[in-house]
């Protein structure tokens, strides 16, 4: 038993993608986010750059609402609460382990959504930005901290690691585009529609996309470290010498010679 789930944590073969390119593409993603974390941090700490914009830009949302998209906002919004997150996360991870009976990607997956909470909690106690004015927000009261925005940073995460999780197994650089694509439009949407409901500044968004970034490009090292260590085990295993009968019985002519 232990030695089939040892099996199934162990990660699919990457046949589309070296490992030197996965590596190149989640370093890319992670100095990316870090940036642009650090930019909107900064920014915020000193008031400058893009956080002199919040104020326009949140009055500028806030006096565009109208019906239908308030609509759609608020539907995007409720379908993607962290908590919503985390709880179809988990369920979506579990319905791939039993499906595809394997459990490497739904566990780098789940990772990834626990790092993103890790994060995002850590990051809001550390900075401790206030929201917005309570009197805009379109969908009742919110007294938790605004920087980064949770939403974003995990829609962010599960769409970008789930896209690398699938083209790189079996990916055309094709799909490769369409799917990282999908992947930051999704979370851009998320992000509007919290920036529309008023319960976040812009930078408070922007920096949440450096999050999300960053978190799936730890996810995706750990995928292909992994995956590069098994390679390895089975060139190692593949290059050893068999074992022959007469070494391992010393009843056999040769072995009492």
């Amino acid at each position: 038993m232990i030695s089939a789930l040892t099996a199934r944590l162990r990660p699919g073969p990457l046949p589309r993608a070296s490992q030197q390119v996965l590596f190149c593409w989640a370093g890319a993603l992670l100095v990316v986010g870090d940036a642009v974390f650090w930019l909107m941090f900064a920014a915020v700490q000193s008031h400058s750059g893009l956080a002199a914009m919040d104020g326009t830009a949140h009055s500028l949302l806030v006096d565009s609402r109208n019906p239908a998209a308030t609509a759609l906002f608020s539907v995007v919004s409720a379908v993607t609460a962290p908590e919503v997150l985390s709880v179809a996360g988990a369920a979506f991870a579990l319905a791939w382990a039993v499906w595809k009976r394997e459990l490497w990607r739904p566990a780098v997956l789940m990772g990834a959504i626990v790092l993103a909470v890790v994060l995002t909690t850590l990051i809001k106690q550390l900075v401790s930005r206030s929201r917005p004015p309570a009197a805009d927000f379109l969908l009742g009261p919110d007294d938790a901290l605004s920087f980064p925005s949770g939403h974003t940073v995990g829609v962010g995460v599960i769409t970008v690691v789930l896209a690398y999780l699938v083209v790189s197994r079996s990916g055309t650089r094709t799909t490769a585009v369409l799917g990282f694509s999908g992947a930051l439009a999704v979370t851009a949407l998320v992000g509007l529609s919290r920036l529309y409901l008023g319960y976040h500044w812009l930078t408070d968004v922007v920096a949440s996309f450096g999050v999300a970034l960053a978190a799936a490009a730890v996810a995706m090292f750990t995928d292909v470290a992994r995956h590069g260590s098994a390679r390895l085990h089975q060139k190692t295993s593949e290059s050893l010498p068999p074992s022959s009968s007469a070494d391992a019985d010393p009843s056999t002519p040769d072995a009492q010679a």
